[in-house]
């Protein structure tokens, strides 16, 4: 799995479209009832991106960059990390009560009183994790999306259990592991060394 970042490029335009996607079963009876089994827990995220202009001249190499980009991850197969421009980070986010014997939490973000797993922490950011408003930040680790462990991705680790009753709550902010959606991307040229590409598209994944 990649932990490289998508390029952030001047050339990108402001018509980005984001979409949820479920993943449902229907099954309908010859009365017209419906029985529907839901295929996933969570939505997977997909975006759209449209970059207007991609230089390609030596003094910029836009277009190599991102398709360069794009080539190193095999198209569909390899996963890279996606900063959401308007969904990277969350502030006194709950993550659960402790019990005394429970160690690890997982990161969760709410998104309109939706609640999802993180599992890619920005860890190169400030990050913070409190016991009933105590910054317990240097007494936990976490796991985050490309490292091995038992435990999972954007998993937090208490050196001791919280005590029962008692409030865990994090401030950090994330990026969303994605792939490619489709193995080929297109590259329009308009003028000589500017190009642009109308649709580049990912969707985020869990393993």
């Amino acid at each position: 799995m990649s932990t490289l970042v998508l390029p952030l490029l001047i050339g990108l335009g402001f018509d980005v479209t984001r979409s949820p996607v479920w993943d449902t079963t229907v099954q309908q009876a010859i009365g017209g009832k419906e029985t529907r089994i839901a295929k996933q827990t969570y939505p997977r995220w997909k975006w759209e991106l449209t970059y207007n202009i991609l230089r390609s001249g030596a003094a910029y190499g836009e277009l190599q960059e991102l398709a360069g980009f794009f080539n190193a991850r095999q198209g569909m197969f390899d996963t890279f990390l996606y900063q959401d421009a308007d969904d990277n980070s969350v502030t006194a986010q709950a993550l659960g009560t402790g019990d005394g014997v429970t160690t690890n939490f997982q990161l969760i973000r709410s998104f309109g009183g939706f609640l999802e797993p993180m599992l890619a922490p920005n860890v190169s950011l400030p990050h913070y994790i409190y016991v009933n408003g105590t910054d317990v930040t240097s007494s936990t680790s976490l796991t985050v999306w490309g490292t091995s462990s038992a435990n999972g991705p954007g998993i937090v680790t208490f050196n001791t259990a919280p005590a029962n009753g008692t409030a865990i709550t994090a401030s950090f902010s994330y990026y969303f592991p994605v792939r490619m959606s489709e193995d080929s991307v297109s590259f329009s040229l308009f003028l000589t060394q500017y190009y642009k590409a109308k649709k580049f598209s990912f969707i985020s994944v869990k393993n």
